[in-house]
């Protein structure tokens, strides 16, 4: 689980924050031949990821505070410390933008 969770959480430095748009716009990238589409959004202090696994259409929540990750997986409870995050190779894709 950590190993998709962890570049799941990297890419929140790569997405900019938009604070007035009405949707999200829908992520993408790929990690060890997975591929991932998801949204960020701010809810107070927290980025709230959502997304979905394409190819097994497993879904994922995660709630990204100060210095913890906490979340599901499927149905998989998560949580995990911050500064165990590591970068992805390449920056995330765009998928749809308004």
């Amino acid at each position: 689980m950590r190993k998709f969770i962890l570049p799941a959480i990297a890419l929140l430095a790569l997405t900019p924050a938009s604070a007035h748009a009405d949707e999200p716009a829908t992520q993408r990238f790929e990690h060890k031949g997975n591929s991932y589409s998801y949204t960020v959004t701010r809810v107070g202090d927290v980025r709230v990821i959502s997304g979905v696994e394409e190819r097994s259409g497993k879904p994922f929540l995660l709630r990204v505070g100060t210095h913890r990750v906490r979340g599901t997986v499927g149905s998989q409870q998560v949580s995990f410390p911050l500064r165990d995050v590591e970068p992805l190779a390449k920056p995330a894709t765009t998928l749809a933008a308004r």
